[in-house]
């Protein structure tokens, strides 16, 4: 545990990840009919429309993964100062919230899109100093 305080900001955003696509995924598993009859909506008149379901249990793979690399990248960071495993959850994190940020673009809900660059900005944080520990 003595690499747990030089570490805190790190360790801080990987919560971060966790809380947010931990929350994610099983939002999306729990109100699996929901999920999918709002973006069917969304996207309907996109070429995004006819492939709802397939991304959607995409999305809920990648939300997953980044919250279980972050978590194991917070006990390796803790405790043996290694930053492999949440440099991943990290990256995972950012590729999942860029295909939500394209996702929103071409539905043109342009708010949509803004909202995801602040979790944006928090997860790009985490990969540079993760990448540069």
């Amino acid at each position: 545990m003595d690499f747990l305080l030089p570490n805190i900001t790190e360790i801080l955003i990987l919560l971060f990840i966790i809380i947010t696509f931990l929350q994610s995924g099983l939002d999306k598993v729990f109100d699996w009919k929901g999920q999918i009859s709002w973006l069917n909506g969304h996207f309907k008149d996109t070429f995004l429309g006819g492939m709802v379901p397939l991304l959607v249990g995409v999305l809920i793979v990648f939300d997953l993964l980044a919250s279980i690399l972050a978590g194991i990248g917070i006990y390796q960071l803790a405790v043996h100062d290694h930053t492999t495993i949440a440099l991943y959850g990290a990256i995972t994190a950012a590729v999942t919230l860029l295909m939500l940020l394209f996702g929103q673009r071409i539905a043109k809900d342009y708010a949509g899109a803004f909202t995801i660059v602040g979790y944006f900005i928090v997860v790009i944080l985490g990969v540079w100093l993760l990448s540069n520990h």
